[in-house]
Formats: structure tokens, C-alpha cells, sequence
């Protein structure tokens, strides 16, 4: 496996693996690997003849008073996972090679203007261009990208398909602990009372799929998983919605495939979950 930290030198690798006619896969993460990212290479390696991991906090996906410099960070532990799965390269770039005097950006309008990107109106604008740049330097066939963060992976799919990225995105399914909590670099943040209340995350979900069905309002999906939460005083709903697949946009009721996603605030960890129901 090899280590690059630039642009340059990752290019010089991608091209001359390109020559030789290999296919490329690309798992884009912000390091501080765990289950779920295991995961996304795992099927990278199924599916190609190199297995490219991005290891890189992304700053510009970070608004104010958010936990930048707080960002668990581990590249040992992050490389000795990524050898035992048989990775081909680590691309671990310093902020400074990958932005210099940044001007141009990329941004998705409409998909972008609920849920997560409503409570932090900076984050997919960030996302979208560094997913954009590591497409552009690592030119891979196919990129991997985890379903917990499902406006993203719905992001990143209209990105891809509007400018003509010649990329397959595949999304994966969530990985969760034995108790249902789903993987995230931030269930680090929790104490141990916490930990515990997070799993109020994951309760929700579960109720929120008893009770939805094709017809329903919204509102009924939305109120049945509130319950579960406001059963925690440590947590505080940041928001529980019920949207269009596609679009990311609201609906009122289930029409149509959707996507029930949700934002909650354990202490001061936000944590998110969510499940698709299809018509």
C-alpha cells in the first residue's frame, strides 16, 4: 500500500495505474476509520482492480463555531486499517495542497437547502467541491459512499449527473454497533450516559418504521419518532423530517419514495440516522 500527500505525486500513480488498463475505485473519507468505512472499501475491492481511500478532513465543509479542530484524527490506526483490507493507496493531502486561494466552489441549490444543509448552510457547498476535486485528481470508475449520510449520497449523485462526471456512484448500507447506534467518527464525542441515550437515535428509526405505510402523513411518521426522543432529556431534535427521495424536498404525505431523516443533538454531539421507505 502507499502513502501519497499531494496532488501531483497521487496523478503520477492514478495515470500510470490508467496505462495499464486497471480500474480505479475511490472511497472518499475524512479519516478516523471505523466499521463503516470498513465497509465501503470492503466492496471497493470487490468491484476494482485499485482501491484509492481520500483521507482528508475537509475544512470547507466546516461552518463557524463547528468541530473542525475537535475532528477525531488518527492516520496510524486509519493505514493499518486501510493495509489489512488490502487498499492500494491512501491519498492524506494537507489542507494547503488541496486549497490555495480558493475562488471556485461547486454547490447543489435545491437538494441542498433541507435538513442537514438547513442547519448548516455551508456544509454541502464544502462537500460537493471537495468530492469534486478528489473525482477530477483520482479519476476513479466507481466511488463509495455510506447511506447514513443519505442527503449527501443524494448530493453527490445529481452532481455527478449534471456535470457529466463519468463516475458510478454506489451507496452502502448503514453500519451499525450490536445495539443499533449507527457507526460515526462522532459516537467518540459521547460519555458514557450518552452513549446510552444516543440510542434513542436508532429507537426512533425502528418506530418510525412500524408505523409508516404507503398513504400516511408525514406528520404522523414525524410525531411517533419525536415521542422516542423527547423520551431523552439529553437529547434535543434538531430536526425529523420526511422527505422526496430525490429532491430532498418535504412532503406531507407518503406518496411517493422517501426518505425519513433525522438530526439529534446528544449533549453537544450531533448525531444523525435515518431509513428510505419505497412505494
Amino acid at each position: 500500500m502507499q502513502i501519497t500527500k499531494t496532488v501531483e505525486q497521487t496523478r503520477k500513480l492514478i495515470k500510470a495505474w490508467k496505462k495499464e488498463g486497471k480500474t480505479i475505485g475511490l472511497v472518499p473519507t475524512m479519516g478516523f476509520l471505523h466499521e463503516g468505512h470498513a465497509s465501503l472499501i470492503k466492496k471497493c475491492r470487490e468491484e476494482n482492480d485499485i482501491v484509492v481511500v481520500s483521507d482528508f478532513v475537509n475544512p470547507t465543509q466546516f461552518g463557524p463555531n463547528e468541530d473542525l479542530e475537535a475532528y477525531p484524527r488518527d492516520f496510524k490506526r486509519d493505514s493499518e486499517l486501510c493495509e489489512s483490507l488490502k487498499a492500494d493507496l491512501i491519498f492524506n493531502p494537507d489542507p494547503e495542497n488541496m486549497y490555495c486561494d480558493p475562488q471556485a466552489y461547486v454547490n447543489i441549490d435545491l437538494l441542498s437547502t433541507t435538513l442537514c444543509g438547513k442547519s448548516r448552510p455551508v456544509h454541502f457547498k464544502g462537500v460537493c467541491t471537495v468530492v469534486a476535486k478528489l473525482f477530477n485528481i483520482i479519476t476513479p470508475d466507481r466511488a463509495y459512499f455510506g447511506q447514513k449520510d443519505a442527503q449527501q449520497l443524494a448530493i453527490i449523485r445529481k452532481m455527478v449527473q449534471d456535470l457529466n462526471f463519468d463516475i458510478e456512484i454506489i451507496g452502502c448500507p448503514i453500519v451499525r454497533e450490536s445495539d443499533g447506534l449507527a457507526k460515526s467518527s462522532r459516537n467518540t464525542y459521547l460519555n458514557c450516559e450518552e452513549r446510552k441515550v444516543a440510542l434513542c437515535l436508532s429507537k426512533a428509526v425502528k418506530e418510525g418504521q412500524n408505523v409508516i405505510f404507503q398513504g400516511c402523513l408525514a406528520s404522523d411518521v414525524i410525531k411517533a419518532m419525536q415521542k422516542v426522543i423527547e423520551s431523552q432529556p439529553l437529547a434535543k431534535i434538531d430536526y425529523i423530517s420526511v422527505v422526496d427521495a430525490l429532491t430532498m424536498q418535504p412532503v406531507k404525505k407518503v406518496d411517493r419514495n422517501v426518505l425519513i431523516a433525522m438530526a439529534v443533538y446528544i449533549g453537544k454531539t450531533r448525531l444523525i440516522d435515518n431509513f428510505s421507505y419505497e412505494v
